[in-house]
């Protein structure tokens, strides 16, 4: 089932076969460094994969849901688009990609399709994100769409935290930048 398309990429839902590469995705220590996370246990990734099989497009707006990136005309898993619920009970957009695919504008393609996707089709009125400071080229893609409101000293992850917003009005006006 997909979900939407950019230009290079397809966000869809995930498949049994993709199973190796999102493990990747929540092992990898380039990957969780920046985050930053600790691993996941076989268990968590079973959990959180199984889930992600039976997802329905009607989940993207009542629950955490992580959806799989691919390249148009490819069907290996690169990076995941995380459609997520913050403590406040907002939207929050996240991603991310196995580190091939690092440096190649798919985070900023990805950004810019998701927060047209919860705006046209999901009609929220605010998306959120966190980045972790010194995670540089999700700071980077974010500062291009969104703006940013606090920082705060993320104890759980030991890092400083930057939240992000950005209201419908602003992108249906703006449009992407």
């Amino acid at each position: 089932m997909k979900i939407f398309e950019t230009e290079r990429l397809e966000i869809r839902r995930l498949k049994s076969v993709d199973k190796e590469h999102f493990a990747e995705l929540f092992t990898d220590p380039k990957v969780l460094e920046l985050i930053p996370q600790t691993p996941f246990t076989e268990n968590q990734i079973t959990e959180i994969f199984n889930k992600s099989l039976h997802l329905h497009l009607r989940d993207l707006n009542n629950q955490k849901c992580a959806c799989g990136i691919y390249e148009k005309g490819n069907t290996e898993l690169i990076g995941l688009a995380l459609f997520l619920i913050n403590e406040d009970d907002e939207k929050e957009l996240g991603y991310r990609f196995r580190k091939n695919y690092w440096r190649k504008g798919y985070g900023t393609e990805t950004t810019k399709g998701m927060l047209d996707y919860y705006f046209k089709q999901m009609k929220v009125e605010k998306v959120t994100a966190d980045v972790n400071i010194a995670n540089i080229g999700s700071v980077k893609i974010l500062d291009k769409f969104m703006t940013p409101v606090r920082e705060f000293f993320n104890e759980s992850d030991n890092c400083t935290d930057r939240t992000y917003e950005l209201e419908k009005n602003n992108w249906l006006e703006h449009g992407c930048k």
